[in-house]
């Protein structure tokens, strides 16, 4: 069974929001020829100024979608970019199930970044709970060896910044997790077919939480 896997935040900085969305967008870009590999594991999030999940969460489903394709040009571009620098992006989502209607609708624009180049697969919990003896895996973000982020969130599910790590040993592990946890997971597309297609549209921000 895999060791659990704890981060130390004292070992890390602090970042808040703006801080940490000014760091991110600068460090994403400089891992020419590497891999980028992210880890999302909460169930429920809200992501308030988004146009998509702002139709979703007043449970204009339809909307939500429509919205969400507005985004192709934009995925498909900065995943090319992404391309011709020679970085990968990978990235392992985990699923509970019953999927909540907020990850059901972030599984519908994970199949768009899928679609526009982005790697992606979804691990099931009864892999990921071999490292969580000592609570849930963190939200994970690793730009090659330079950068570690644990994604930080408010009480309400929202984005508020994060913990950032250099020390290349603890990169180096986080990568590794995501890694293993990529490598056991299941194509996103495959997963979306049997288990999302079927779904009702959910009914907004209420349903979730």
């Amino acid at each position: 069974m895999p060791d659990p896997y704890v981060l130390d935040d004292a070992a890390g900085t602090r970042l808040q929001l703006q801080d940490y969305k000014e760091d991110f967008k600068v460090s994403q870009w400089d891992v020419k020829g590497q891999a980028s590999w992210k880890l999302e594991r909460g169930q429920h999030f809200r992501e308030p100024g988004f146009p998509s999940w702002e139709a979703f969460a007043r449970g204009d489903w339809d909307k939500s979608l429509q919205l969400m394709d507005e985004e192709r040009e934009f995925l498909a571009e900065f995943t090319g970019k992404a391309k011709d620098k020679g970085i990968d992006l990978y990235r392992v989502r985990v699923v509970q199930q019953p999927i909540d209607p907020y990850l059901q609708w972030e599984l519908h624009l994970l199949r768009l970044r899928a679609e526009c180049g982005e790697l992606i697969r979804v691990a099931s919990m009864e892999h990921v709970t071999e490292y969580e003896s000592q609570g849930p895996l963190p939200e994970l973000v690793t730009f090659g060896s330079k950068i570690l982020y644990r994604v930080v969130y408010n009480d309400r599910g929202e984005l508020a910044g994060a913990v950032k790590f250099s020390s290349p040993e603890t990169i180096a592990q986080a990568a590794s997790l995501t890694r293993e946890l990529y490598e056991h997971g299941e194509d996103l597309e495959s997963f979306f077919h049997r288990e999302v297609a079927p779904l009702p549209p959910p009914h907004g921000e209420s349903a979730g939480g």
